[in-house]
């Protein structure tokens, strides 16, 4: 069997990433080929992460300020 010289490289893509990505493939009139192609992603991987966050297999922390924070910061 050969050996391989030069093993395969991975890309390793943040969750951050995965979800933005995701959320461009559900706007209205786009579609998963044309996000993936400009992300230059293949479809397919793209097609994955989308069931993967909606089996929450895909966990994006929100940073936005909640209302409640929000107000805290108003009332200081």
């Amino acid at each position: 069997m050969p050996r391989y010289t030069r093993p395969r490289k991975t890309w390793q893509y943040s969750n951050e990433f995965k979800a933005k990505a995701v959320q461009l493939s559900h706007l209205p009139d786009v579609k998963v080929k044309d996000v993936a192609e400009a992300l230059d992603i293949h479809p397919f991987m793209l097609s994955r992460w989308r069931k993967a966050l909606r089996e929450g297999r895909i966990v994006v922390q929100d940073t936005r300020p909640t209302d409640l924070e929000m107000e805290k910061k108003e009332m200081d």
